[in-house]
């Protein structure tokens, strides 16, 4: 957000009498004194000296309650007498509890993103030194959350005004139509009105723009749209003049709202600057605070909010204060911070009114005009008016003639119902008080003291009084001459009156200023883009008052008010937070049980589906023969199972339709942003470049798991759309099953130059018929690209778009990845013939060819990246973009197509995207003798990447090197080491069943132990015969 620097306090002098030296001339007092303390010393013991001390730092604490800065709880009524205080809302709606900002009396605001600003101001892209081309203007978008009539709209109106007048093309966006749309119209300013901004209907191209203003809290309905990719890096300025959000944000935390109020962070968090009108706001949004907080003094809401509520009150405010028609009213107003020495101003001023207490006569009826004092703050305790309570008792006000009056939400009913407002504080603040602005626009005399910045718009006795802040006698004169005989003098009324038409228009200059220098700052414009003119060069009729001339003229015309406006925003906002919380918990537990039956169900369907197969094999296993293979075959099966199981997946719809169709056009994308802009049909398929944001329940191609490579940030930025065509082209036959193949890019689609369905009917049957032959069929014509206005030919515009280093990298590159001198010439020409080329990426093309042109792209991107990876990848700097750049090959890359396709001979046809008329272009007649057909040759670029995959074979692994991760590495000696690989593995598979086979044979046979021998029968009968007898 910003620091806080203390500086030297305020000097205090002594304000209810004369203020003693502290040395003392005279010596008899140095006698008195030094006798003094030898009685002291002397005659009092110690537990007399100690008890004195202790009543002394009583007496000091109790003083000490009566500062502002002290808590007092439980102040009696008794302490009130002569000081009454009040803090209800008298005129306005709503309660809130204000934040006290308790600061240094020096403080300063410092915020944090200047220093940013410093230090990435290497480059000045506003500086017309730099090399622009100019072609065309600046484009930026504005957002408001509904098109009323009110302050911020006079504002933003007025801003726009000077921004045209500098060179910047200015689109509106709003939530919701309003009153405030006849105001831009008649600014010839183009208007959109987007009723919601999610990733479904989102129909707006963020990136053709080069900067975003939001204003108010009330478009933050439009956030989504710049929290998805690819729109997150766009510079964002949020205008943010409302308090209400700040005072909610501790209900949130009170309430444990977290997420709620985490979603308001991510709102501050996307913002690049979010732009305060006071340095007061910066500090009561400090829990949002992401570093990026900014102030940018000037704003007609004083001027406006004074007029309309003078305009609902008329004459009964005093009445409704209590106050009589004749009474003299004088309100004392001060800063909007709290610091320690706010009473001391307060002080003087009270010391320096004394004399008109002379002029009115007390009743106690209040009968006659009386003197009324007035002190406003915007502290809503009590404490302030105990110490109001002991000046007036010591400066002898009578009772009741001042009155604390607390709580901003009064400051309109105090000075309206004021005669005369001083400014009662000598603060040094950073820019001019805005509750001055709003006093002089409610057409009372003010009388301020004289410091820089009141002194830098108020003039002596011109459109207000100005006084010593260290001179209570100057003060008591301005209020004599103010004040004459208990009225208000006629010439203070003529001093009030100009002050008025002062106010109107204060500090148009300065926001104008403010705004146009703030875009210098964050903005970043690429090269064709016309720098606008400098903040100096602004024509100064714009900057003297604000657009009131445009408001004017709306019929109808009532001003909204932003306070209620935004804490109606907030009230809404809630509610349907809370409705959203609620339906999201009983669609989670719903969801829960439904899942878990769908499981349940689908388990039970298995089970029986099992259990019927195995009893149908169990019944045919005895009528089939059983085939008995060996183990060596049951091995060969189980592992082509487990090959083919990966393959085995369920087809959508879609990808059956592709199978029997010529073409499929793939249409990459970043993120969720981009969804809308995609197609459903079958003829698409959607490649998601980034790992995340893929589109859920759609047969997209995830990019970085076909290609590594795209999984590194810094290559997937570098690159942008052209990774997916080295994805696709890697191991494409596992993915890419049609004869054709072709791109679109989804900015296409947003620009209105998508392909219809009769262009799409009309490139079908073309391919089909093979009217010709191997073509470049494009339909996004150079010539009718937003950034060529001026039609230029191929190298310059490609020069208009890459910082006019277009044709110097293209040529390097080119002598990189050829191997050729410094000294020739390695640019491919383009001839001008009146015809056109492609840009966007919205191609087609036979499939076969595409490997080719990716083969070139290959080598040409590498050779690209040797030559500029060091600087680029250490400092961001890029020579084809005059600022730090992720994007940086990208728009080069864009027309690489173009070169390849014009001098491999390839057809250029054009196809009209609306009508599907095609039109070849640069036809072969008017291409003799341009093309460098052996340089793009098949046998030249094959002979090239086989040699850079041999080479890839022998290098160390260690080595930086881009070529070998953008797609397949193949040569012959690769196939030659995997045939030989193939043939050892073989051999050694031979040798171990040799081995086994000699072991079977060779292996010991152990010998039989013994035998047994049946004995013959004769035996047997003897023995029988041995036993019987």
């Amino acid at each position: 957000m910003g620091s806080l620097e203390s500086g030297i306090p305020l000097k205090k002098s002594s304000l209810f009498g004369p203020q003693l030296s502290r040395k003392e001339k005279n010596p008899f007092s140095h006698r008195f004194r030094s006798s003094f303390s030898r009685l002291l010393f002397k005659k009092l013991d110690y537990v007399q000296w100690i008890c004195t001390v202790v009543v002394f730092l009583c007496l000091v604490v109790v003083f000490q309650m009566f500062l502002p800065g002290s808590v007092v709880e439980n102040a009696g009524e008794e302490s009130l007498k002569a000081v009454g205080m009040r803090s209800d809302n008298l005129f306005h709606f709503g309660d809130f509890d204000k934040l006290v900002l308790d600061i240094g009396e020096d403080a300063v605001f410092l915020p944090r993103i200047s220093e940013k600003f410093r230090r990435g101001g290497d480059v000045d892209l506003f500086n017309h030194s730099v090399q622009h081309f100019g072609f065309r203007k600046p484009q930026l978008a504005l957002v408001f959350g509904e098109l009323l009539v009110d302050s911020q709209q006079l504002l933003v109106v007025t801003i726009a005004s000077a921004l045209l007048e500098t060179g910047y093309e200015i689109q509106v966006f709003s939530l919701q139509d309003g009153p405030g749309h006849n105001v831009w119209r008649n600014l010839r300013v183009p208007i959109t009105v987007i009723r919601t901004c999610d990733k479904r209907n989102n129909s707006v191209d963020w990136l053709n723009y080069d900067g975003i203003i939001v204003s108010s809290l009330e478009a933050k309905g439009a956030f989504s749209c710049f929290l998805q990719e690819p729109f997150k890096s766009i510079p964002l300025i949020w205008i943010l003049h409302e308090n209400a959000l700040a005072y909610r944000s501790r209900k949130y935390a009170t309430n444990g709202q977290i997420e709620l109020l985490n979603d308001w962070r991510r709102v501050f968090n996307r913002s690049t600057v979010v732009v305060f009108p006071n340095y007061a706001l910066p500090m009561i949004y400090s829990t949002f605070d992401a570093r990026n907080f900014y102030v940018i003094p000037g704003s007609p809401a004083e001027a406006l909010e004074a007029e309309a509520f003078m305009a609902l009150q008329k004459d009964n405010l005093r009445v409704n204060m209590g106050y009589g028609p004749e009474d003299l009213i004088i309100a004392i107003v001060g800063s909007q911070f709290l610091y320690k020495g706010m009473w001391l101003g307060h002080a003087i001023v009270l010391r320096a009114l004394e004399p008109l207490l002379a002029d009115f006569v007390l009743n106690k009826d209040n009968s006659s005009a009386q003197l009324r004092v007035i002190v406003h703050s915007g502290e809503l305790t009590n404490n302030y008016s105990v110490a109001l309570e002991t000046m007036a008792h010591s400066l002898k006000y009578p009772r009741g003639v001042i009155e604390h009056i607390a709580g901003d939400l009064n400051a309109d009913s105090v000075l309206g119902a004021a005669d005369v407002v001083i400014y009662g504080s000598f603060l040094e603040e950073q820019s001019f008080p805005e509750i001055l602005i709003r006093a002089m626009s409610f057409e009372k005399p003010i009388i301020a003291p004289d410091v820089p910045m009141i002194r830098k718009y108020v003039d002596d006795r011109v459109n207000g009084y100005l006084f010593p802040k260290d001179n209570i006698r100057v003060l008591r004169q301005i209020l004599l001459k103010v004040i004459s005989k208990g009225k208000i003098s006629p010439l203070a009324r003529n001093i009030a009156s100009i002050g008025r038409s002062t106010a109107k228009n204060l500090m148009v200059s300065e926001a104008i200023d403010g705004y146009a220098s703030l875009l210098q700052n964050i903005l970043r414009l690429p090269s064709e883009v016309a720098p606008p003119k400098a903040v100096s060069e602004i024509p100064s009729n714009v900057k003297e008052q604000w657009q009131w001339h445009l408001f004017e003229a709306v019929p109808n015309m009532t001003y909204q008010n932003r306070a209620l406006g935004s804490n109606t925003f907030l009230d809404k906002y809630e509610d349907q937070w809370n409705h959203s919380q609620k339906n999201r918990s009983t669609t989670t537990v719903a969801a829960s049980d439904t899942f878990v039956y769908s499981i349940w169900e689908e388990e039970k369907y298995t089970q029986l589906a099992i259990t019927k197969k195995r009893r149908e094999d169990e019944e045919l296993k005895d009528r089939t023969e059983q085939s008995h293979g060996t183990w060596e075959d049951v091995y060969k099966n189980a592992k082509r199972i487990d090959r083919l199981k990966n393959d085995l997946h369920e087809r959508d719809e879609g990808e059956l339709e592709r199978t029997g169709q010529p073409l499929c056009i793939y249409e990459p994308y970043f993120g969720e942003g981009s969804w809308p802009f995609l197609h459903q049909k079958s003829l698409y398929r959607g490649v998601g470049v980034s790992g995340k944001g893929r589109r859920p329940g759609r047969d997209d191609v995830d990019a970085p798991s076909r290609l590594p490579l795209l999984n590194n940030g810094y290559y997937r930025d570098l690159l942008g759309e052209y990774g997916a065509f080295l994805a696709i082209a890697n191991r494409i036959d596992r993915l890419h099953k049609n004869a054709w193949i072709g791109f679109q890019s989804w900015r296409a689609t947003a620009k209105k130059a998508s392909l219809s369905r009769t262009a799409e009917n009309a490139l079908l049957d073309a391919i089909q018929s093979k009217r010709y032959g191997d073509a470049l069929y494009f339909w996004v014509r150079m010539d009718m690209d937003l950034r060529n206005p001026l039609q230029k030919d191929f190298w310059s515009f490609c020069d208009a778009i890459n910082a006019g280093n277009c044709k110097f990298a293209f040529s390097s590159a080119m002598r990189r990845m050829y191997g050729l001198k410094d000294d020739m010439d390695s640019l491919p020409p383009m001839p001008v013939d009146g015809d056109t080329w492609s840009v966007m990426h919205s191609w087609a093309l036979p499939s076969r060819s595409f490997l080719e042109f990716v083969m070139f792209s290959r080598m040409f991107v590498d050779a690209l990246d040797a030559q500029m990876y060091d600087e680029h990848h250490s400092t961001g700097h890029c020579s084809l973009s005059l600022s730090k750049d992720k994007h940086c090959y990208s728009r080069l890359l864009e027309v690489v197509v173009n070169v390849w396709a014009y001098h491999s001979a390839r057809r250029m046809v054009f196809v009209d995207p609306e009508t599907g008329l095609m039109q070849e272009q640069h036809k072969f007649k008017s291409r003799r003798g341009q093309m460098w057909i052996k340089w793009f040759s098949y046998t030249t670029l094959k002979s090239m990447d086989e040699d850079l995959a041999e080479l890839s074979d022998s290098e160390d692994p260690s080595r930086r090197w881009l070529w070998p991760s953008t797609g397949e590495v193949f040569w012959q000696g690769v196939y030659e080491r995997e045939r030989s690989l193939r043939h050892k593995e073989k051999e050694k598979r031979k040798q171990k069943s040799i081995e086994k086979q000699t072991r079977m044979r060779k292996r010991h046979r152990q010998q039989v132990i013994g035998k047994y021998i049946k004995p013959p029968p004769d035996v047997e009968t003897s023995n029988t015969s041995v036993l019987a007898s």
